[in-house]
Parts: structure tokens; C-alpha cells; sequence
């Protein structure tokens, strides 16, 4: 059973989302909250699989709870990011907060029950590609290649390091497996030491990691 706690600051938005996932016979909603103070605390006291988290709340909003709950010492939640917007400025700063990934709060209900096992599962909700596309169109948003987080990358295997640039540019583990010339469970397996070395939570962060260390760059192509 996966355990979920509803944050958003519109009763209404929480009430459709618990009437949505009710039929879902693998999913149980715990809790709600109405804004990312109460998000946090609930979430440390019921102790939830994935925390379905508003960008926008009063008081603590949802990047700022996102970023909270991933301090803690050990992190097992995971959060799911909901914006009314195709291309919010602010999904990046989620993303590197911590979330695993973000929804449209006009998802359908198929997908949305989807994204939850996706994320439970301890997968990215995003494909790659479109975590890149968010980052392309707020280039100018992004910081500068950070030195000290890039020096992680010499832990890396050249293998692993080849891998991550491909990650990072959008490219699935088949096609990774494809281009490489490798099996894909190979390639999964290169994937998650990488993850692993560089204390990323899952390959959405893979690809902030990347764009913020200088690995691939706003506009590169994939070769």
C-alpha cells in the first residue's frame, strides 16, 4: 500500500484528489494539509510514502517544505510537485530542492494515480528530456558551473561519467543501451552507481546536477 499525504492550501484540490485516488486499491490518502508548515509536520509524524505537494501555499510554500523534509537525516519520503502552470520558473527550484518530479494540477485522474506508483517505486516522474526542456527555457535562471559540486565527478567511472551525459541530455536507458552499445540492464546498473556516488535522489536531479556542474549546458544537443 502506498501512503500519500495531500498538501495544498485549496480544500477543494484535496477533496478531488482523495475522491480519485479512493478507487485506487494500492494507494491510501493519510492525511492533508493546507499549507507547507503543516505538510512538513505531517509528514514527519504520519510518515507517508510520497508527499503530494502544492508549489504555491501561504505561509511555507511548497519548495520551501520540499527542501525541508529532504534535510532531514534520513529522507524516505518523496514528493510530488503540482503546478498550474506547463512551464513554472519555479519547477526547477523543486527539482533541486528535491522533488522527484511535477504534475499539472489538471492531470487526469489515470495519470495521476500513475505518477504516485511511478515515484513510490523510486523512479523520476519526468522523462529526462522534459526535466531539460524546463531548464532550457530558464537558461538565464540557472547558475553558474559550481567547482566544488562538479569535484564529485571524479568518482566516477568513465563509464558511469559517459552514462550521466547522456542521462542528463534526455536519452532513456534503451537508447543509452543503444548508443553505447551496451544491455540496458548494464546501463541501469551504471545509472544508479552514478546516483548513488553523487547523492542524487533520482535521474530529474541527475540532470539538474548536470546543468549546474557544467556537464551539459542550456542548448547543447546530444551529439
Amino acid at each position: 500500500m502506498i501512503r500519500v499525504l495531500l498538501a495544498d492550501d485549496q480544500q477543494i484540490v484535496r477533496a478531488g484528489f482523495r475522491m480519485i485516488l479512493a478507487d485506487e486499491p494500492d494507494i491510501d490518502v493519510i492525511g492533508e494539509a493546507a499549507d507547507g508548515r503543516a505538510a512538513v509536520d505531517q509528514a514527519r509524524r504520519l510518515r507517508p510514502d510520497i508527499v503530494v505537494m502544492d508549489i504555491r501555499m501561504p505561509s511555507v510554500d511548497g519548495i520551501a517544505a520540499t527542501r525541508e523534509l529532504m534535510a532531514d537525516p534520513e529522507p524516505r519520503v518523496r514528493v510530488l510537485m503540482l503546478t498550474t502552470f506547463d512551464a513554472d520558473e519555479h519547477v526547477v527550484e523543486a527539482l533541486r530542492a528535491g522533488a522527484s518530479g511535477f504534475l499539472l494540477k489538471d492531470v487526469t485522474p489515470e495519470d495521476f494515480a500513475a505518477a504516485i506508483r511511478t515515484i513510490a517505486a523510486g523512479d523520476a516522474l519526468l522523462a529526462p528530456s522534459v526535466t531539460r526542456r524546463v531548464l532550457d527555457k530558464f537558461r538565464d535562471r540557472l547558475p553558474a558551473a559550481s567547482d566544488d559540486r562538479g569535484g564529485l565527478l571524479r568518482d566516477l567511472t568513465e563509464r558511469e561519467l559517459e552514462v550521466l551525459k547522456l542521462v542528463a541530455r534526455g536519452l532513456s536507458n534503451r537508447e543509452i543501451a543503444d548508443r553505447l552499445t551496451l544491455a540496458e540492464p548494464t546501463v541501469k546498473t551504471h545509472v544508479s552507481h552514478a546516483l548513488l556516488k553523487l547523492d542524487l535522489r533520482d535521474r530529474a536531479q541527475a540532470v539538474v546536477f548536470a546543468y549546474e556542474v557544467g556537464l551539459v549546458r542550456p542548448g547543447a544537443t546530444d551529439g
